[in-house]
């Protein structure tokens, strides 16, 4: 019970230094995070247990734009998340690619890693059609604390579909994909 108690407390301590809107890049240096990353992220899920494409469509009115990309830790995974401005619920489509490949321009993408992950988020929409200021952090987003993941690399947008890439450190690691809510997020498990 004093263990539980203990790590309700700390875990609220990241949550809510993490989610001030005032001052949040002082926030995130205090907290020892930055805009891009943290060790904690969202609730913990169950380990992942395969390696099978993941599909599932948006929301009827869905027109998100990527704001964030945040990679942590848990134990027996790595979380890449995308935080989501706009309106609805974003689908997506996530698979193991043999090679990175842009939508659009077919543009072949170096990525770092073992593997391909693939991830395109449905219901995208342009920021200038959602109002919303998109990602503009590091390209590829990395963090030390989270070493199955060599990179998160672009969040461009064609045809209403989102298209990022996550080079693996593994060969095609089960990995599980889901969404949260206030805020909305994308978030994809990797098993470690």
């Amino acid at each position: 019970m004093r263990n539980t108690m203990v790590l309700l407390a700390a875990v609220s301590t990241v949550l809510f230094t993490g989610c001030d809107d005032r001052g949040s890049e002082a926030a995130g240096e205090r907290a020892g995070i930055t805009d891009t990353t943290s060790t904690f992220i969202d609730a913990p899920t169950q380990v992942p247990r395969d390696a099978l494409p993941k599909e599932q469509a948006p929301s009827a009115e869905a027109g998100v734009t990527v704001t964030g990309v945040r990679i942590g830790r848990q134990p027996g995974y790595d979380r890449v998340v995308y935080d989501l401005g706009g309106l609805g619920t974003p689908g997506w489509t996530v698979r193991y690619a043999d090679r990175a490949v842009q939508d659009g321009s077919g543009k072949v993408i170096d990525v770092a890693g073992q593997s391909i992950l693939e991830v395109q988020i449905t219901g995208s929409a342009y920021p200038f059609d959602s109002g919303v200021e998109p990602y503009s952090g590091p390209d590829p987003a990395t963090d030390p604390v989270a070493p199955g993941i060599a990179g998160v690399y672009r969040t461009a947008v064609y045809e209403g579909t989102t298209q990022s890439f996550i080079g693996v450190n593994a060969d095609r690691p089960p990995f599980t994909v889901s969404t949260l809510s206030n805020p909305t997020r994308l978030v994809i498990d990797i098993a470690t």
